[in-house]
């Protein structure tokens, strides 16, 4: 019902990094694409229209998703997944689903605390133009254990998506679960893939690669998603209570 999907640019053509000084790392070496299929629904595929009016030649362009480094995208679902995992309690569902756009004014600590929790349940966009506001939480009760993913764009007919402007999709936990999992261990795969076969070749001519290092940061990354998991957030409820009932109209 969900899955973070990725594509990575073939390794001859990725670009190194820096113009007099060109340089590649395990970062840089994750360019690509990537999407998220859920349900029925393709959030970050661009639309006809948009292809056609910003795609070049350049071999990025070869697919209708959102370009960048995959790593980037690995980093925040990472990042904001033990968040999502937790259970929001019955009373806070309302402040959790809400648009930012439509609070009150933000004029105590309370406030900005309830504020900065909100935003933990948000995938960072924000280096891509005109992203979606893609948005998860779990919600657990006697007889479902769920997450529930929003997402909206506003569109100004200048960039836009194949998906409708706003949407909701209500997924088991489990599923949401797996599909992190899922992506972290392909990206791997993909990139122990790509470290093996410039261990053999050697970095491009004129570009600086420490294969050594490039090594040892991949054995640390796999690492990533098994630490964040055994954390636990440290929400403090009653500070988000307090500040969700300031920030939501009356």
């Amino acid at each position: 019902m969900i899955r973070f999907r990725f594509a990575l640019t073939p390794l001859g053509q990725v670009s190194p990094w820096g113009h007099e000084d060109r340089q590649l790392h395990w970062f840089g070496l994750t360019d690509g694409w990537y999407w998220i299929e859920l349900a029925s629904h393709e959030l970050l595929r661009y639309s006809p229209e948009t292809l056609q009016r910003y795609r070049t030649d350049h071999p990025a362009a070869q697919r209708p998703y959102v370009d960048y480094y995959v790593a980037r995208l690995w980093e925040d679902i990472n990042e904001m997944t033990p968040t999502v995992l937790q259970s929001v309690p019955i009373d806070l569902l309302d402040f959790v689903a809400s648009d930012p756009d439509a609070w009150q004014p933000m004029d105590s600590d309370g406030a900005l605390v309830a504020a900065e929790w909100h935003a933990e349940h948000a995938l960072d966009l924000g280096y891509i133009r005109q992203p979606p506001r893609i948005r998860a939480w779990r919600t657990v009760s006697d007889d479902l254990d769920t997450v529930t993913v929003t997402w909206r764009h506003d569109d100004d007919g200048d960039i836009r998506f194949i998906a409708d402007p706003a949407g909701q999709v209500v997924i088991p936990a489990e599923s949401f679960l797996t599909a992190v999992r899922q992506l972290d261990h392909e990206l791997m795969i993909a990139m122990e893939r790509r470290i093996r076969a410039l261990e053999r070749t050697g970095p491009p001519d004129g570009v600086h690669l420490d294969l050594r290092l490039l090594r040892a940061e991949h054995v640390n990354r796999a690492t990533w998603l098994a630490q964040r998991l055994h954390r636990e957030p440290p929400t403090d409820w009653a500070a988000v209570r307090a500040g969700a009932e300031e920030l939501l109209p009356g």
